[in-house]
């Protein structure tokens, strides 16, 4: 089942979401600076390509908690918004509701990506 969502996932959206991080990512690491968010960048297009049948596992202790502070209020609840509203949007036809669960992971990484791995 996982193979078909990727499959429908990827054509519908997800290879435009997946190059979209993957430019973003590139643009953060050109500074010394943003090299920190552009690999959380990079950990978004690795979801976005594909994401049925893959688990975030959250963790990271002290310093996940300061990068994920300055990420949450410069960058993470507009993007966990939009996920979450378009998860909803997915979930309103019994069809879409796989769509819309992935739409919430992704809102839920989108809060709290440092320390996050994508297993």
């Amino acid at each position: 089942m996982s193979l078909i969502g990727n499959v429908l996932w990827f054509i519908f959206g997800g290879f435009i979401s997946g190059i979209s991080w993957m430019i973003s990512g590139l643009l953060w690491c050109i500074t010394i600076v943003g090299i920190p968010y552009g690999l959380q960048c990079f950990k978004f297009a690795s979801l976005a390509f594909s994401p049925f049948g893959k688990k975030v596992e959250y963790g990271g202790g002290v310093p996940s908690l300061f990068g994920n502070i300055i990420w949450i209020i410069f960058f993470g609840i507009p993007m966990a918004i939009g996920n979450f509203l378009i998860g909803c949007v997915w979930c309103v036809t019994i069809v879409g509701i796989p769509f819309g669960l992935q739409f919430f992971k992704i809102a839920k990484l989108a809060l709290a990506p440092f320390g996050a791995k994508i297993i």
